[in-house]
């Protein structure tokens, strides 16, 4: 019997419309404004692409240590029941090796792709292996109300986090309360994030879920492997979204949670049960800690894991599924029979609305082909 990746499997037809609503309050609780956009005003069409699914893979064995060395050949992967056939990849901090030839998938992803409507074409950015290799990291640090015990402890283990992270490229650093603070954009320079650490301040009450989805959506605009590491020490008493909401964006996004979290949250169980449902559906781990020195072993442990995925990547096969998808990653070979594999367990596809008179059109996809706003 193959090991495979379990699924967290809400009722997802009646949440579509929460989904939808959720997201349109917290946008307009930031932007201030319901404009229409002209977009929408000259006639838009709407029109769904999948270009390239990126899955960030571990594998341990029953002891919980990570197996490594393994090959492509190791891997099946499975999307709603399809095989899938690999595209790209890379174990740990290694470079992406391409499997096919990426330019004539991406061609052909672009001819098999699923319609809404049909509208004006533009062939897909190709992904390259430096983009796939490149691994950003945001952490979301609260400073709600809950903080005031222990604040400088957390500080610390951050920071030591920060200046031992060798395997990200870039780190944002981010906190929250009730509102959301870009404390340090994502950016190279270690000095810049750290400085945002130490320049964090105690708010009011814990909106962790409404500004969990706004940094995801930052995270989401970038190219490569994508981390959100939340360190949070309460429960959340302020947002509109839902948080199962907030774990399928990550989903989508092929972005992995990871969630450290203090023995307060534990005092609610329903806060405990979020953050291990949340962290397992997108590929990461939680962690609750008892002390600062608890803090810094989940955040070494979180180190260490980054630099033991496997990244692997997939064109989707025709596929007349519109909506979710699941995935499943096997592993191959008798000798794997009791190994297990921690990933993101599907997506779903995310539509693009643009006008048909407008000469470049963006294309979304499993895996986003937007450029680095960082740049």
């Amino acid at each position: 019997m193959n090991a495979h990746v379990g699924s967290w499997a809400p009722n997802r037809s009646k949440r579509m419309a929460t989904l939808a609503l959720g997201l349109a309050l917290v946008l307009i609780l930031i932007s201030g404004s319901g404009t229409r956009s002209s977009a929408q005003e000259r006639g838009s069409h709407i029109r769904v692409v999948v270009n390239l699914v990126q899955l960030n893979v571990a594998v341990t064995d029953k002891n919980g240590n990570y197996i490594t060395g393994l090959h492509p050949e190791n891997f099946a992967i499975y999307e709603d029941g399809i095989p899938e056939k690999l595209a790209t990849f890379a174990e740990g901090n290694g470079p992406a090796r391409a499997l096919v030839d990426l330019a004539q998938a991406d061609a052909k992803a672009e001819n098999t792709a699923d319609h809404v409507e049909a509208a004006a074409l533009q062939q897909p950015t190709t992904v390259t292996g430096s983009s796939l290799d490149s691994l950003v990291a945001f952490i979301l640090f609260d400073t709600s109300n809950y903080m005031y015990r222990g604040f400088v402890f957390a500080q610390d283990a951050i920071a030591d986090f920060v200046r031992s992270l060798d395997t990200a490229d870039k780190i944002a650093m981010y906190s929250y309360s009730r509102d959301l603070s870009r404390v340090a954009p994502l950016t190279p320079d270690r000095s810049a994030v750290l400085r945002g650490v130490r320049n964090t301040v105690a708010g009011d009450e814990a909106a962790l879920y409404n500004t969990l989805l706004l940094t995801l959506r930052d995270a989401s605009q970038y190219k490569g492997r994508k981390v959100v590491v939340v360190f949070s020490n309460g429960p959340d008493n302020s947002s509109v979204v839902p948080p199962e909401d907030v774990a399928e964006l990550a989903q989508s996004a092929g972005i992995s949670v990871y969630m450290i979290s203090t023995q307060q949250a534990k005092l609610e169980p329903v806060s405990t049960a979020v953050f291990e449902r949340m962290t397992a559906a997108t590929g990461g781990k939680a962690y609750f800690a008892k002390n600062w020195r608890d803090e810094k072993r989940a955040f070494a442990s979180i180190r260490d894991d980054l630099a033991h995925l496997y990244s692997i990547s997939y064109y989707p096969r025709a596929n007349p599924n519109r909506g979710w998808r699941s995935i499943q990653v096997r592993l191959v070979g008798d000798e794997l029979r009791k190994a297990h594999i921690r990933t993101r367990t599907g997506y779903r596809l995310q539509a693009n609305r643009f006008s048909s008179d407008t000469a470049t059109a963006v294309v979304p996809s499993a895996e986003p082909t937007a450029g680095d706003p960082g740049k």
